[in-house]
């Protein structure tokens, strides 16, 4: 599942190990913001609302656009909602944007394209150091699968649980990069979550602003679409992720925010030399990676601990399994004591392999 407002640096954010962290550190912390996403139209004979939407989805031909094309405009928040989560993977489009947060204000060019089927993602800061940003990728799953089972698509999923967790208000409307757009406030029903202030085209549901709120009602981040240029609805259905089953992992969280669900990634890295294990968790609206890895020798490793990376926090724990020595990172942007509980109750359970090796020996014997 990709979080609401998903963009490549956040992407980029999550995937990468700790030792990415320590070489990147500085721009990761210049790279954490949020990208707006963008919606198209529905046939006028396909119902509207959330079951229409719903039942847009296909596991082998993926979600069609089209069906968005003529919408009625939904009456309710969670309405707008599941609209715009929609709407970002079908609109093609080009835009400017601006992100304020504690580490300056950094302008950048945004765009978002489907071919087959597939979309591609490009950001380009356009001050500060010279950085671009790209992913490709389909519309995500709500979780792994299980064997003979299906998994829904993440939008879909999403809207499943967000109310047990999020209370959805709209508050009017403004004038934001030149268009009319709904203001959707979002509030967290407990304190292990942030809030979202968001600012949905009217015409579109793609977000054109978005706040981040910490959880005394802080500011973190403010998001903003500045021109929203040449955008149109894709004229085919957007593939989804393949369905996946969880890989072995010994190394289990004992503890999580209600409603955070393990999602469908790779937990291997192809950017560092080492096994850096990656677990991805989300509640929707945000999301936690855990990342695992053995300590070098070099002297590298982060001081166990809270660390600040822009929006974003990182705890880190070390510990010792069998005489070795690993690093235990959890990263997000959760309240920074929500990520040190986490980090703490990380559990080593290598029976968890051994149960894995044996069903795995069973099915491979004739």
């Amino acid at each position: 599942m990709t979080a609401y407002f998903r963009h490549p640096l956040r992407a980029s954010q999550h995937k990468q190990p700790p030792s990415f962290l320590r070489r990147c550190g500085p721009l990761l912390a210049a790279a954490v913001f949020v990208l707006t996403g963008l919606s198209g139209p529905v046939a006028a004979d396909v119902p509207s609302g959330q079951e229409g939407l719903s039942a847009a989805w296909d596991s082998e031909a993926g979600f069609d656009c089209t069906v968005l094309d003529g919408v009625a405009a939904p009456d309710s928040p969670e309405g707008w909602f599941e609209f715009s989560l929609w709407a970002n993977h079908c609109y093609v489009f080009h835009a400017r944007a601006v992100r304020i947060s504690s580490d300056g204000v950094r302008s950048l060019a945004l765009s978002h394209e489907v071919e087959d089927g597939v979309e591609r993602e490009v950001a380009h800061f356009l001050d500060g150091p010279p950085l671009v940003f790209e992913r490709r990728g389909r519309i995500g799953r709500g979780g792994w699968a299980e064997e003979g089972s299906d998994v829904p698509a993440s939008p879909t999923a999403i809207m499943t649980h967000l109310s047990d967790h999020y209370r959805l208000r709209l508050d009017g409307e403004e004038r934001i990069a030149g268009r009319h757009a709904v203001r959707l406030d979002i509030e967290p029903l407990d304190s292990m979550r942030y809030g979202h202030r968001v600012w949905l085209d009217r015409a579109t549901a793609l977000p054109l602003k978005q706040l981040l709120l910490d959880d005394n009602g802080r500011v973190l981040e403010t998001f903003q679409i500045t021109d929203l240029e040449r955008a149109y609805l894709y004229d085919g259905h957007v593939r989804l992720d393949e369905l996946r089953q969880a890989p072995p992992d010994p190394w289990t969280p004992g503890w999580l925010p209600p409603g955070y669900a393990p999602q469908p990634v790779s937990t291997r890295s192809s950017v560092h030399d080492d096994a850096v294990g990656h677990r991805l968790f989300s509640d929707g609206l945000s999301s936690l990676s855990l990342f695992v890895e053995p300590l070098d020798a070099d002297g590298q490793a982060l001081s166990p601990g809270m660390h600040r990376l822009g929006i974003s926090y990182a705890a880190v724990r070390h510990d010792d399994v069998g005489g070795q020595p690993m690093q235990i990172v959890a990263l997000g942007e959760l309240p920074p004591q929500v990520l040190l509980r986490i980090v703490e109750h990380i559990e080593w359970q290598p029976e968890r392999l051994a149960v894995d090796a044996e069903d795995a020996a069973q099915e491979s014997t004739p």
